[in-house]
């Protein structure tokens, strides 16, 4: 199933270069191919900020704020994270009640954070390591595509 979904992600942003189109129906592929998670979307970094960018789900929050919340985490550390219970994580930010794990793949573009790729589970353990690999993947072909959209002056 990763692999299909990664064909048929690199298909969806084949022909078409922007990016928050490109973000929106990647989201929209992984809520309908991905069993037990309750909310996906994109984060930007702006002004040490995380902005809500195209999701799938209930109402999310806003706007992350530094030192707070695993985005932010994963943002900050430029490292994935991969919260088998977001009930544990210190500083943890409830935007939905009902999401238990979180797996976050941070996005850097140019050695500078762009924002992140977040996905919820209302079940604990959701993420394999598996999920998590395919993911960096998918985080890895998200970076190469904003990277050629700003390149040729076609950004959000």
């Amino acid at each position: 199933m990763h692999n299909l979904m990664i064909q048929q992600i690199e298909s969806i942003i084949e022909d078409e270069k922007n990016i928050i189109a490109n973000l929106a129906n990647i989201s929209a592929l992984i809520n309908m191919n991905f069993e037990n998670i309750n909310w996906v979307g994109f984060y930007f970094y702006e002004n040490s900020q995380l902005i809500l960018g195209p999701f799938q789900g209930n109402v999310a929050c806003t706007r992350l704020y530094p030192g707070k919340g695993v985005c932010m985490k994963a943002m900050e550390t430029r490292t994935v994270q991969n919260i088998a219970d977001v009930h544990t994580f210190k500083g943890h930010v409830v935007c939905d009640s009902a999401s238990m794990s979180e797996l976050v793949i941070p996005l850097v573009i140019n050695d500078e954070p762009y924002g992140v790729l977040d996905i919820d589970s209302p079940v604990k353990n959701r993420f394999s390591e598996k999920d998590q690999k395919a993911f960096e993947e998918i985080g890895h072909i998200i970076e190469r595509m904003i990277s050629e959209s700003t390149k040729k002056g076609k950004s959000e």
